[in-house]
């Protein structure tokens, strides 16, 4: 036996991040590949990141947003064009110095983020106020990197991301779209993903290199370590300038564009895997689990076999023309109990189990993974297995946010700010909004502010730190 097929051997509250690398790679999502910080992902890996992507397609059409590509390969002359925004990278860049055993003039990066290549091309398609707005999103991967410590889909060298970028003719015009993405990402990652997740700026320090401003969804963990999410970007015109995106106007008078731009990741599926699993594995929301019901058919011998195989593929049929995700586990070298266990390794939402006694009975046994509860469901109720699986998506949600909840503290002094921090968790503390007392804040305790809230301005209570007048109540945390 390999130990891909032993279960989990330890505990998510002993070990969080062997438990979390444990269930990665035995859950076969991922696995490691050849090269230190890279990741393969697996099919079930992929159905996952393809659920995600289906649903953010959905939504960025119906927002006037249409799909492109963009090479991998960025000249270093061109990265020059906007220094400051490069800079922040420069660290993580792997550079392509040759081309066979030939150097190559101007060296290229492997693509950390695509603002210069993209904006570079939008300069030479935008010519009128006809043109726009521009609305262009890229299923890209990204390569950053990361020497020190990689974990799957949290931090990786090459990872798979969207990015967007738009061009717009006004400031305001540029501003709602910023929003709009914002709220398609909340929406998306606690409906699908069933993930809570609190929205609102960066502060300055925090924000995206180069823009305006970065708004942001952040998530806390289990094992209290913040999560961002995905950041939407007021870039204002910091880009437009200097790779002189421009337009004339109806009046054919020439102006600077106003941009955007925006990206989730794969650390999503990580932040999933973290949120829901348990100690017997991964714990997978219907919405985008790529089998949602897994049938086990279950006979000794032959006796009933074929009785039972017929009930089995007769309710998979059912449930298939309801565009559920179904799979039979006919595989008869192993027992039941072997199955049930792998099922819920894996993570499938529900279980379905079937033998000669049910068959009597005109019934089956279901399984929910997410809380381990099984009942008996007859066989003309078949069709509340569609209702189930979307009471386990709710509850599960639920979980999640009350689990957040009780990781999330409200602190006004600094002592026992510097106490709760080490425990982990959001910390809602009023803060005077100078960049010197979040620094101080950061060295100190090692939390930096992850999220200013939407409407969480205060002048009421003093700053944590300096105890001077606070300007707004962001949140502390460590992150990963």
């Amino acid at each position: 036996m390999s130990k891909e097929d032993v279960g989990i051997t330890v505990s998510k509250n002993e070990d969080f991040s062997e438990w979390y690398t444990q269930v990665v790679l035995k859950a076969k999502l991922a696995d490691y590949a050849p090269v230190k910080g890279l990741i393969v992902l697996r099919p079930d890996g992929y159905a996952i990141w393809e659920s995600l992507r289906s649903t953010f397609d959905k939504k960025f059409a119906k927002n006037g947003i249409r799909n492109g590509f963009l090479p991998i390969l960025i000249p270093e002359s061109l990265l020059g064009k906007e220094q400051k925004h490069f800079a922040g990278f420069n660290p993580e860049v792997f550079w392509v110095t040759h081309s066979g055993t030939n150097e190559i003039g101007d060296k290229l990066a492997l693509r950390p983020t695509s603002e210069t290549l993209a904006y570079t091309m939008y300069s030479k398609w935008i010519r009128s106020w006809r043109d726009l707005p521009l609305k262009i999103n890229f299923w890209n991967t990204a390569l950053r990197a990361e020497i020190k410590a990689t974990k799957p889909f949290l931090r990786t060298s090459e990872f798979l991301w969207q990015e967007g970028h738009t061009v717009h003719t006004t400031q305001e015009e540029a501003e709602k779209e910023v929003m709009k993405i914002l709220e398609i990402y909340k929406n998306s990652v606690e409906d699908e993903l069933a993930i809570p997740v609190t929205t609102g700026k960066k502060s300055e320090k925090e924000k995206f290199v180069g823009a305006v401003y970065t708004t942001t969804m952040e998530s806390i963990m289990p094992d209290g370590k913040a999560l961002q999410m995905g950041t939407s970007h007021f870039l204002g015109q910091n880009f437009s300038k200097p790779f002189e995106v421009k337009f004339a106007d109806k009046n054919n008078v020439e102006h600077f564009a106003w941009q955007t731009s925006w990206g989730i990741s794969w650390r999503l599926i990580g932040a999933m895997i973290m949120t829901h699993g348990d100690d017997k594995g991964l714990v997978l929301p219907p919405n985008v689990a790529p089998t949602q019901v897994v049938i086990v058919p279950i006979y000794k011998n032959d006796e009933g076999k074929e009785k039972i195989l017929s009930k089995v593929d007769g309710i998979k049929n059912n449930l298939e023309s309801k565009e559920i995700r179904v799979h039979v586990d006919d595989r008869s070298e192993l027992s039941p109990g072997y199955k049930f266990n792998d099922w819920e390794l894996k993570g499938v939402p529900l279980r379905i189990e079937i033998g000669p006694k049910d068959i009597e009975k005109q019934s089956m046994v279901i399984a929910k993974r997410y809380n381990r509860e099984k009942s008996t469901l007859s066989f003309n109720e078949i069709e509340k297995i569609s209702i189930i699986l979307d009471e386990i998506q709710k509850e599960m949600l639920k979980n999640a946010k009350e689990q957040a909840r009780k990781n999330t503290i409200d602190i006004s002094e600094y002592t026992e700010f510097k106490s709760k921090i080490e425990g982990g968790g959001f910390i809602n503390a009023p803060w005077c909004g100078k960049s010197e007392c979040e620094e101080k804040i950061k060295e100190e305790t090692g939390a930096d502010i992850r999220v200013i809230p939407f409407d969480s301005e205060n002048s009421n209570l003093k700053c944590v730190y300096c105890q001077e007048q606070s300007v707004s109540i962001p949140i502390f945390a460590r992150g990963y």
